[in-house]
């Protein structure tokens, strides 16, 4: 059979369509019979024609593959060693465990190790497609297989080798344990060398081969810890070599990049920071090759100011700064990095000026906090003068920056609107319209700044809209129609009702937009959509309501007629905004929306798979067994376009448009399943469903979506029990309640991305905020939710342990703690004080931890802001005020300190948690002392910052526990606060038996009054009779000296 496979074989490669369909006839007939499979081997390892070899070894892979377990035994260990056949070792290592091919070990053992360097690159390649394919199974050889890459990697001649002994070394990486630990550390000064010899023979390769690094960082990091110094050094060497090519070197650049997110404080430690700005600099400013530009400044730029192919824009301005500014301490880096980027701001070079400005604005969203408390005029003042600079490329520099520092330092930069304001809407109006890039950055810096004005818009709304809808009306560029339509959007946030005068002209534009089917408006049509959701949440119920089933058909029209997934995106966005206006005109065509909506969660569409390029052919999925078997196989072989097996796949990409698909489908079904409430229940299991499957979605942002979603959907469900309480509703409640909050608390623990961890922890404090008591049902769940806010508070954002650093922490991961630390309060509105005191006791340190002196603003301000919201909750639940009480001897310290704090919001927060704790525990305390202390703490709080406390509340407590028992030297504190409050409102001071033991203790002790006292003793009609009486009580020696003292005051 054998020489008649071959022909038959020959035969298809003939450029003769009825020889390929006389042969296509002749193989699906062979395939019947069971000889098919040594015939297959016999030609694949006998065959003069490597075309012919090769084609045996895919369609033997491909039949080993679906017809595993009909093989007779002694077949399965005929193989070759070409690069097919490596692959189909691999499919049947996924079958047979490698202690059950004892002939494939013994080979592996033979070829890696043979004295032929081709033998031992084809050894090394078969190694590396079978541990690819299954790596864990050869777990028990993992020592051996390292020793023999120590070796290999000896091998600089060789840099197949390298290649394939590195790819190998990637994959069984994350599988290793402890007990080949020390062996992993001992490779990589070996590896790093194996490496620069890979580079020289093949850049590609060598990029490839790189991704150990990420692999070793994700899966391993403490492998790599003792040579981060050296990792860091060659990295930048090769990022910063302008010979090599641009994907390798943006490759090495994000390996520093991930070791940064990874280990920052270790970088830190090391004295990393300074080598690595002072490399990757030169990379941020270098100019273009004369007569280009940098990407961003391409007229057809799209404004987004990235180009994650080059290793400028990708790996300095992107990759390294920004992840520093997330992940470092900003005092540390802005120590380091500063001077640099003022160095650049002063330099007659364009280029090096822009350099400093792209770096100041990829600063602005992690050390956001840093920046607004102590740089913001300076920084503000440097980007404004840029927009006056002679070079536009430093002026589209400027306006990426302002737009940066719009969206991510407010409320403070708004502050800075009279400035602002006309300085934009001046540049705007001098610009050259033909230049649509430049254009589209204007817009883009003066749509962040005004989005968050307010009613501060007011003065600037005539020209605005005036400046907007001349656009729409007499502007024949599609783009700069777009760029008007979505800075409507944007004045839109700011203005809300203000808005209402220009609503009909723009309202008419954007109908004639959406009724146009052309393609070139697609995109000024999904822009339309975007701005007229804005409208619909802004611009008022009454105004928009008219039109709100008018938008909803309008939104199905386009998706009938329209395949696109970025409009589509944007009619989900719309019918979210209208569910929150009128949700009963949403009801009749929710079976259309989410139909599309779930379908386009189900879709793979958009997805790419990437094929190793040395697979020439790609199998189907695997079919039952049947009938026509041996007809699908040769039909799978000579198909055009064959599916692709997920096994042969190297890896995916998703194309953007589908991504944000998905990610606004999240978002939208569960805002419009809590918007419509019992309408959608019949939608809410099957949407639930779906959305439940994205949460292990390659894509941050559809896992962050579907979080949220999973959270509307209990939110929206309990909703419905609230309004109609069945046992049904109840119970569908709390099941979907046991299956979302686990999945939180886990997502919590493992997830990587702290985006969607803040999201998660967000979305799991509304679901207990609205749930409250039914989210702890289960018995476990209060210690579940307690524990995962605890690990999250105290983790080590940093990587590292150092104590010098305890203080110091990147702004993001102060963040990520403050939306666990939100969940406190929230625990303890929702169970009884009694069950949440154990977890309480186990949190309140972490907390009182960030309210030291040495923590920044931000933390101390969480901090006590916390303490006070916990306070506040225990009020409203059973055996709150006795665990406040017991609790008092802690906080007061705290809370007092946070009082005389220099920072405003601190003292309030202080303030705010001083005055629940009065209100808790004056009534319950029992040690005396304490409430003394609290008395007076609460006197100094009233006397600095009166209009901050809640007198109603606070006075009546204060004055009830009076006079002082323990501590007496704080009468004269408690009384001068009185005698405050009796001038300036006496109608709080109603307990006169209080007033007078508090004199009497007072003129007991013999203290002097202060002069406001004094006075107030003796001339205030409602407060004589009590000092009287208070002082005939007095033995005759005190009552002289303390009319001495009163006349003297």
């Amino acid at each position: 059979m054998t020489e008649e496979l071959e022909r038959i074989l020959l035969q298809l490669t003939q450029p003769d369509n009825a020889a390929i369909q006389q042969a296509t006839a002749q193989l699906k007939q062979a395939f019947k019979d069971p000889a098919i499979i040594p015939a297959l081997c016999a030609v694949m390892s006998g065959s003069q024609n490597p075309q012919i070899r090769q084609s045996a070894a895919v369609m033997l892979r491909l039949r080993v593959k679906k017809h595993w377990k009909k093989i007779i035994p002694n077949d399965r260990e005929r193989h070759t060693v070409q690069h097919s056949l490596s692959q189909l070792c691999a499919v049947m290592v996924k079958h047979e465990t490698p202690d059950r091919w004892p002939a494939l070990l013994q080979f592996l053992n033979q070829s890696t190790k043979s004295s032929n360097p081709h033998e031992r690159q084809v050894g090394l390649l078969l190694l590396n497609k079978v541990m690819e394919s299954n790596p864990e199974p050869f777990k028990p050889h993992y020592c051996q297989l390292l020793q023999l890459f120590s070796t290999v990697l000896q091998d600089h001649n060789n840099p197949t080798a390298l290649y394939y002994c590195i790819l190998t070394l990637t994959a069984i990486t994350a599988y290793t344990g402890s007990e080949e630990m020390n062996q992993m550390r001992s490779i990589i000064p070996s590896l790093i060398v194996a490496l620069k010899h890979l580079i020289k023979a093949d850049q590609s390769q060598a990029s490839e081969a790189m991704e150990v690094f990420n692999e070793l960082m994700e899966s391993e990091v403490s492998i790599i810890v003792p040579h981060v110094a050296e990792i860091v050094r060659f990295c930048l060497e090769v990022g910063s070599d302008t010979t090599l090519s641009d994907s390798l070197r943006v490759k090495a650049l994000s390996c520093i990049a991930f070791l940064i997110k990874l280990k920052s404080k270790t970088v830190l430690k090391q004295k990393l920071l300074n080598p690595i700005l002072q490399t990757i600099f030169p990379v941020l400013i270098a100019a273009p090759p004369p007569g280009e530009h940098d990407p961003e400044d391409e007229e057809d730029d799209s404004g987004d100011g990235t180009d994650n192919d080059n290793p400028k824009h990708c790996a300095a301005q992107v990759f390294i700064i920004d992840t520093m500014a997330l992940h470092m301490p900003p005092e540390k880096l802005f120590q380091q990095l500063m001077p640099l980027a003022k160095t650049c701001l002063a330099s007659e070079n364009p280029y090096e000026r822009k350099g400093g400005l792209m770096c100041l604005a990829v600063l602005a969203e992690g050390c956001a906090d840093h920046i607004r408390t102590k740089l913001l005029s300076s920084m503000l003042q440097t980007v404004c003068q840029s927009l006056s600079d002679s070079n536009q490329v430093v002026r589209s520099a400027g306006l990426f920056a302002l737009g940066q520092f719009s969206e991510h330092l407010q409320p403070e930069v708004s502050k800075y609107c009279a400035e602002l304001m006309p300085l934009l809407l001046g540049y705007l109006s001098s610009l050259n319209q033909a230049k649509v890039g430049h254009v589209t950055k204007a817009f883009y810096a003066l749509e962040n700044f005004m989005e968050n004005l307010g009613a501060d818009i007011e003065p600037y709304l005539p020209t605005l809209m005036e400046t907007m809808l001349s656009a729409l009306n007499n502007t024949e560029n599609l783009k700069i129609k777009e760029l008007a339509v979505s800075a409507i959007g944007a004045i839109a946030n700011a203005a809300k009702e203000l808005l209402v005068p220009y609503f009909p002209p723009v309202i008419e534009s954007l109908k004639g937009f959406l009724t146009t089917t052309t393609e070139e408006m697609r995109s000024l049509q999904t822009q339309s959509l975007d701005t007229l959701s804005v409208l619909a949440r802004t611009i008022g119920k009454d105004v928009f309501s008219p039109l709100a089933a008018e938008c909803v058909q309008l939104g199905l029209n386009l998706t009938d007629t329209i395949d696109d997934p970025d409009l589509r995106r944007c009619t989900y966005s719309l019918y979210s905004a209208v569910s929150t206006v009128s949700p009963d005109c949403l009801t009749p065509h929710l079976p259309a929306i989410t139909t599309v909506m779930l379908l386009a969660l189900k879709s793979n569409e958009g997805i790419t798979a990437h094929i190793e390029e040395d697979k020439t052919f790609v199998l189907l999925d695997d079919d039952d067994d049947d009938d026509n078997e041996g007809q699908k196989d040769v039909d799978e072989f000579l198909e055009d376009e064959p599916e692709t097996d997920i096994h042969d796949v190297a890896g995916f990409s998703v194309e953007n448009a589908y991504i944000d698909e998905k990610e606004d489908a999240c978002d939208a079904l569960g805002e419009i399943a809590f918007s419509t409430g019992a309408a959608f229940q019949p939608f809410l299991e099957s949407s639930f469903q779906q959305v439940y499957e994205m949460r292990d979605f390659p894509h941050e942002d559809v896992r962050r979506a579907a979080f949220g979603a999973m959270g509307q959907f209990c939110r929206a469900q309990h909703q419905v029990w609230k309004e109609n309480p069945t046992e049904a509703n109840h119970q569908a409640l709390l099941k979907l309640l046991d299956v979302v909050l686990p999945c939180f608390v886990e997502t919590v623990r493992t997830e990587h991305e702290r985006q969607v961890v803040m999201g998660v922890l967000e979305t799991m404090n509304n679901v207990i905020k609205s749930c409250k008591e039914e989210a702890f049902k289960n018995p476990h769940r209060l210690k579940e939710i307690s524990h995962v806010i605890r690990d999250t508070v105290c983790q080590d954002g940093g990587g590292g342990d150092e104590a010098e650093d305890e203080d110091q922490q990147a702004e993001y991961d102060a963040m990520l703690q403050e939306f666990a630390g939100e969940g406190i309060p929230l625990l303890a509105s929702s169970v009884p004080a009694d069950n949440f005191a154990p977890f309480l006791n186990d949190l309140l340190p972490l907390l009182m931890s960030k309210a030291k002196s040495t923590c920044t603003v931000a933390d101390r301000s969480f901090s006590v802001g916390t303490i006070g919201e916990i306070l506040q909750s225990l009020m409203s639940v059973s055996g709150g005020q006795g665990v406040a009480g017991r609790l008092s001897n802690r906080l007061l310290p705290v809370l007092v300190a946070g009082v005389r704090d220099s920072d405003p919001e601190v003292r309030n927060n202080s303030v705010f948690g001083l005055g629940c704790l009065a209100q808790q525990t004056l009534h319950t305390a029992s040690d005396l002392r304490v409430i003394d202390n609290l008395c007076a703490a609460l006197c100094r709080m009233i006397m600095s910052n009166v209009d901050a406390v809640p007198l109603e509340q606070v006075v009546p407590a204060l004055v009830a526990r009076l006079p002082l028992k323990e501590d007496l030297e704080e009468n004269k504190t408690v009384f001068n606060c009185l005698a405050m409050l009796y001038t300036n409102t006496p109608a709080l001071v109603q307990c006169k038996h209080n007033l007078y033991l508090v004199l009497q203790s007072l003129c007991g002790r013999n203290m002097c009054l202060s002069p406001l006292a004094s006075k107030l003793v003796t001339t205030q009609a409602v407060i004589l009779p009590y000092f009287q009486k208070a002082v005939t009580s007095l033995p005759g020696e005190q009552q002289a000296k303390l009319s001495v003292a009163i006349s003297a005051s």
